[in-house]
């Protein structure tokens, strides 16, 4: 969480509006009350995965205690909070699988390959797992060039999903078949818009949506480079049916905003929230809450405007950042100039991209200190570069790992007085 010793209210706002929305995104209270809800076999074997994957096991391992006989956790590098009795952690890569990510998946697949018709998996998924949770079909090395190609492509985690299923032995449903005919019992965690359960972590425990065609057209859309092995089980269907496993869906984006709602609301703003299903470029939507900011500059009320989601990036340039950093900074240029203004974006897993960072904050005052520090907002955004431009006006959001992954939450504020704006042109 941040640190809330800052000078500055508007910004001291936004912060503690992110505190407590990532505070009552944390999955430990929910995982608890379905558990609790759930007849569930002595003997589990536990299985969790995804960033959120440490907290969600402690909760399972605190409210079932010696129910559970057995169990692997994989979560990302510097996300494990210490030893859970019991279990064996594991970290490993993301947002690309490393051999950590294979070699903690093959312990999985001992775990549950002997496992009979009266055995039960506790699988606790969370964002992330795609690449924590990988047995490669094809080369190593190649499912991690995919990867990258994906991620740097603009397609959205769907479509990224769709491909990745296809080359892995446990996701898009075959995790559920290689356990069966063990019963799974799927506790979920989602980041992923409408909660679509064969796309969280790629739905290893899930009927696949997606179809041959549907991935073939994927690859052909974004020209990807894949070897003939590869395009071949473009053509292999997964499963369509699951007949082991039942899933729930614990917490969501939708929570996320409603929880940053309410405490911007009780910090006396009046809070809206326009979308939970954000899904574009991050520069889109940077404009786009930078716009709708400007719109209400002129009112006397305090405004919250709230999003939630999951933006994309282009790569095009050969700087560092995330989405929710590229957000921001797509917003500066929109809000210069206003007084009292801000736009801030933050991952709810404390994770932005491949940086230490979680987000990224801008106000009116940005564009100007960044033309002071030597920077241009589009040659930033340009180059892709929005992590060394934000650090250089002080405007990254560091929390560290937060123990959840419920999506993005990407938020503009009115502050508390008249929001004006002096001298516009001189900071364009």
């Amino acid at each position: 969480m941040i640190d809330l010793t800052e000078t500055d209210d508007l910004r001291g706002d936004a912060h503690r509006i992110i505190n407590r929305a990532l505070r009552d995104a944390l999955p430990g209270e929910t995982v608890r009350g379905a558990l609790a809800g759930l007849s569930l076999p002595d003997g589990l074997a536990l299985v969790a995965v995804g960033k959120a994957a440490w907290e969600m096991a402690a909760a399972a391992r605190d409210a079932l205690g010696d129910k559970i006989a057995r169990g692997i956790v994989i979560t990302k590098h510097g996300h494990a909070r210490g030893p859970i009795a019991g279990l064996d952690i594991f970290e490993a890569g993301h947002p690309v699988p490393d051999e950590d990510s294979f070699a903690a998946t093959r312990a999985v697949i001992d775990l549950v390959r002997p496992l009979g018709a009266s055995d039960a998996v506790l699988f606790l998924l969370s964002g992330g797992g795609s690449a924590l949770f990988e047995s490669a079909l094809i080369p190593p090395g190649e499912v991690q060039d995919i990867t990258r190609q994906l991620l740097a492509c603009g397609a959205d985690i769907t479509e990224v999903n769709a491909i990745r299923k296809r080359l892995s032995a446990v996701k898009g449903g075959r995790f559920a078949k290689l356990c069966a005919p063990a019963r799974v019992v799927s506790i979920i965690l989602s980041d992923v818009l409408g909660d679509r359960l064969d796309a969280i972590a790629s739905g290893p425990a899930a009927p696949d949506e997606c179809t041959c065609d549907q991935a073939r057209a994927i690859a052909e859309k974004y020209g990807l480079r894949m070897s003939g092995a590869a395009r071949q089980l473009l053509d292999v269907e997964t499963p369509k049916r699951l007949d082991n496993v039942e899933s729930h869906v614990i917490g969501s984006v939708r929570r996320l905003c409603a929880s940053a709602a309410e405490c911007a609301e009780a910090l006396g703003y009046e809070a809206r929230v326009l979308t939970s299903s954000l899904c574009c470029t991050a520069r889109d939507a940077g404009s786009f809450l930078a716009s709708v900011a400007r719109d209400h500059a002129e009112r006397k009320k305090p405004l919250a405007l709230i999003c939630g989601g999951e933006t994309v990036v282009r790569v095009t340039g050969g700087g560092l950042g995330g989405r929710n950093q590229e957000l921001a900074l797509a917003a500066a240029a929109g809000i210069a100039g206003l007084r009292n203004v801000c736009v801030f974006s933050v991952g709810s897993d404390g994770t932005d991209g491949p940086t230490d960072a979680a987000g990224g904050y801008v106000d009116g005052t940005t564009a100007q200190r960044l033309r002071g520090a030597g920077w241009s907002v589009d040659a930033a955004l340009a180059d892709n570069d929005a992590y060394h431009a934000l650090q250089a006006c002080g405007g990254l959001i560091v929390t560290g790992p937060t123990g959840t992954n419920v999506n993005d939450l990407s938020v503009a504020l009115i502050g508390r007085t008249h929001a004006q704006c002096d001298n516009e042109a001189m900071y364009r």
